[in-house]
């Protein structure tokens, strides 16, 4: 079984570098916009809290230095793979009291507020706070972006046996 969840793992990790490669726009600041928090928070929900941190953090990290933005690959690494415990144990708690779809959305959002917090803390410390402003709206987009596709294609997964840890 250990082999299984470091085979997933490793699965994950690969999806998220892809699917933060696939698609990049640069934001005002030195960032960029992507698909990759989709499968961050599949990570998260999917995963334990230590192979999802391990899938999100590391897939991520990856997918900026390839895409030339070294500068973020520390603060991306523990930003997403925050995400993915957060949103592991939100929906843990959540799902125990409320509808698993609804658990998810409210994991998922509490999760993508702590990057679009995260990379704001963090580029205010490259950039200046003021500045760093100009990339909220762009995060949150991507953050209602990953949501909503991982909330779709997590309904698609959940029910695939290989999946089934």
């Amino acid at each position: 079984m250990k082999t299984k969840k470091m085979v997933i793992s490793a699965m994950f990790l690969a999806l998220v570098c892809i699917s933060t490669i696939i698609v990049k726009v640069p934001s005002p600041l030195k960032g960029y916009f992507n698909l990759g928090d989709c499968m961050v928070l599949l990570s998260g929900w999917m995963l334990s809290p230590f192979y999802g941190f391990v899938s999100a953090g590391i897939g991520s990290l990856i997918a900026d230095v390839i895409s030339g933005y070294v500068v973020y690959a520390p603060a991306t690494f523990i930003i997403k793979g925050a995400m993915a415990i957060i949103a592991h144990y939100i929906f843990k708690i959540a799902s125990s009291k409320i509808d698993g779809g609804v658990s998810r959305i409210i994991s998922g959002f509490v999760a993508e507020i702590a990057m679009v917090l995260g990379y704001y803390i963090f580029e205010g410390f490259l950039y200046g706070f003021l500045p760093s402003i100009a990339n909220i709206p762009a995060n949150a987009m991507q953050g209602l972006l990953g949501l909503i596709v991982g909330v779709i294609l997590v309904k698609i997964l959940k029910n695939i046996s290989y999946f089934k840890l």
